[in-house]
């Protein structure tokens, strides 16, 4: 087992993705013309230190991403193409911040605690531990029925745990797409600043995969949000 574990790592040390294609009503729209463009762009690597501000979006040119805002309804689905596909083991997630009165999905930083999960998703366990985003090509989630109108910006998130078992191995893939919300109802919510919501000894991201098996796992960060 311990040899596996070992293989595993090496097998998936060079899997890494990025988020660039908003999906919307069965659309794939070209990379990063509603999402922000990430840093990792074209490395696809990760960020590994939970403080680091690139925690939020990833954002290659805060304050000048160029891109769009995409209308949608609350209670729509809204997902994003995964390029290169999801390949390392982890939790999904997705967050939401709306915008402040005065600012826009464009001009909102994200900054402060704004931050909403909406899903996460958790393991299945068994002789190994397996996760539902495994090899996924597209991600997706549907919005809050009560989400209050206005402008959002949607992230999502990929916790990669195949190196997690030291301090900062942890792999953090994430990007954040501009929404303008409507038909919803009047509900807002509280929420957790990013950084600020994750510590690097959380339990589920410092965190064993391989040996022995786990039995259990804690998401890091708040509990996702109900109507």
């Amino acid at each position: 087992m311990k040899i596996f574990a070992v293989l595993a790592v090496l097998g998936v040390a060079q899997a890494h993705y990025t988020f660039p294609g908003l999906v919307y009503n069965d659309v794939t729209e070209t990379d990063w013309t509603y999402v922000r463009r990430t840093t990792n762009f074209n490395s696809h690597g990760p960020v590994q230190d939970v403080q680091d501000t690139q925690i939020r979006c990833y954002e290659a040119e805060p304050g000048s991403n160029g891109a769009k805002t995409m209308t949608v309804k609350a209670g729509d689905t809204v997902g994003f193409r995964v390029d290169g596909g999801i390949q390392h083991p982890g939790p999904l997630a997705f967050y939401m911040a709306k915008a402040p009165a005065g600012q826009t999905a464009a001009s909102f930083n994200g900054d402060g605690a704004v931050w909403f999960k909406i899903y996460q998703d958790g393991p299945t366990f068994g002789e190994e531990i397996t996760w539902p985003s495994a090899g996924l090509k597209e991600v997706s989630v549907k919005l809050p029925t009560c989400l209050a109108e206005g402008d959002y910006l949607l992230r999502v998130e990929h916790i990669a745990l195949h190196s997690a078992g030291s301090t900062g191995g942890a792999q953090f893939y994430q990007a954040c797409a501009q929404l303008h919300v409507s038909g919803g109802g009047s509900k807002t919510f509280s929420g957790v600043s990013l950084p600020g919501a994750y510590k690097a000894s959380d339990p589920g991201i410092l965190f064993q995969l391989y040996w022995p098996t786990p039995t259990s796992y804690t998401n890091p960060g708040p509990a996702v949000v109900t109507c």
